[in-house]
């Protein structure tokens, strides 16, 4: 199988680690962790991201746009359980293309990762129309941030 090369590179200067601890509401009946709630830690670990970075949903809608998401991907590799501590590591990757992605990594609490995953999400004016260029505020962000000089 030939492997597609990298269309975007991680930033990995620009990335934030998160703690959450499992709550009970999170699992199933066995105590695991229901599979659909690792988007949601996908979403702690954006928010975190954001807060760090001055990137939150709050500062882009001031803005005058939004960012929904519009592909999400999930890779499980081990279970989680109610009670664990684990770290989400968020990182965004650097493209050209008028979107943001964000890469996940969830680790447990013997530095093993668990799940990964990543986020696609688009602008959107005021309107809701579709950008086909970065806003101007993203790419202020990008200059500060140090992706664009």
């Amino acid at each position: 199988m030939i492997k597609r090369k990298e269309q975007y590179n991680e930033a990995s200067a620009l990335t934030v680690s998160h703690e959450i601890r499992i709550r009970f509401n999170e699992t199933d009946p066995l105590g695991i962790v229901w599979h659909g709630n690792y988007i949601t830690y996908f979403e702690d670990g954006r928010e975190a991201f954001g807060r760090e970075h001055g990137l939150t949903y709050l500062d882009i809608a001031k803005t005058g746009y939004t960012t929904p998401i519009v592909k999400s991907t999930c890779e499980h590799k081990l279970s989680l359980r109610y009670g664990d501590v684990v770290t989400i590591e968020t990182t965004v990757v650097d493209t050209p293309a008028a979107k943001m992605i964000y890469r996940f990594k969830i680790i447990d609490e013997k530095g093993e990762v668990a799940c990964t995953g990543e986020t696609t999400q688009v602008f959107l004016d005021k309107d809701g129309n579709l950008m086909l260029t970065n806003p101007p505020f993203y790419e202020e962000w990008k200059r500060k941030v140090g992706l664009l000089k």
